[in-house]
């Protein structure tokens, strides 16, 4: 289509070439096959020159606008590259995204007012694509090879309790002493009657008899500031009770390596710019190293 117009405004096909950076030739051969294609010829040729048939003068005012919508959609899409702009979607776990996501997002928005974004709070792994999801929090290992990852931080998983269950009851020096103490169970999967640490390199096993179960971290840390006994969060749900004295880390030298945090995306190729300055936000403005 481009051949074809380039011929009809310089009214030829060895200028067009020139124009397009072509031979001649394939300039003949584009037209051509367009014609083929179309079923109708749109242009007369003869040695002297090259006239538009009533159909080619047809097909070019429509040719013409089609091609400016094409340049139209590339300038946009090579802004949005180069410019946050449009609609952002970004995924992550309620109670993270609710403390950490958000004040960067609120940040985000206001250094960049071309664009508008959605938080989706949930504590599942989301399909990027399928759930129309620019990028994503993660805490944990990452599963799906297909995805493209930025490491941002580290997450403790902690054991605490309040001082004055600690003050009754003792603290537990080991894993094993778990045994002998109220526990409060809280995760995603929270039958699981088990807590992992780790020791000289070696993985322990605790199993414990919870008083109270929940897959809801603040009511397990209202039960613990309560005296309720021990349970065994991500270092962020329990921060502000921590700093305030009213829960105090223990088995601490047991605990597992901290979990990766990460920004995922669909793919690194031709990242928009809108995602890309998210990222660099969180990386520049965010702490969230909680190891």
């Amino acid at each position: 289509m481009q051949a074809f117009v380039a011929v009809a405004d310089l009214q030829g096909f060895a200028p067009a070439a020139r124009k397009l950076r072509l031979s001649p030739s394939g300039v003949t051969r584009l037209v051509a096959a367009l014609e083929d294609h179309l079923g109708v010829r749109l242009l007369q040729r003869t040695t002297r020159k090259v006239a538009l048939t009533d159909a080619g003068a047809r097909y070019l005012e429509r040719a013409r606008r089609i091609l400016a919508d094409v340049e139209e959609a590339e300038i946009a899409a090579e802004s949005e590259r180069t410019q946050p702009a449009g609609r952002l979607v970004v995924s992550a776990p309620v109670g993270f995204g609710r403390l950490h996501v958000g004040p960067v997002v609120t940040a985000y928005l206001k250094k960049y007012p071309e664009v508008s974004c959605e938080l989706r709070l949930q504590d599942r792994v989301v399909s990027l694509v399928e759930d129309g999801v620019d990028l994503a929090v993660r805490i944990g290992e990452l599963a799906d090879s297909a995805i493209v990852a930025r490491h941002v931080g580290e997450m403790r998983r902690i054991v605490v309790a309040s001082p004055a269950y600690l003050a009754a009851r003792g603290e537990p020096n080991t894993p094993a002493a778990l045994a002998a103490h109220d526990t409060i169970q809280f995760g995603a999967n929270a039958v699981t009657a088990e807590w992992r640490f780790v020791s000289d390199g070696e993985e322990l096993r605790a199993d414990i008899a919870p008083r109270f179960v929940t897959n809801v971290a603040d009511a397990a840390i209202q039960y613990a500031e309560a005296g309720g006994g021990l349970t065994r969060v991500l270092a962020y749900q329990a921060a502000e009770a921590i700093r305030r004295g009213r829960l105090r880390i223990v088995l601490q030298r047991f605990e597992q390596k901290p979990l990766p945090i990460h920004m995922v995306y669909p793919t690194s190729r031709l990242l928009s710019a809108k995602v890309r300055a998210f990222i660099d936000l969180v990386v520049e403005t965010a702490d969230w190293h909680f190891g």
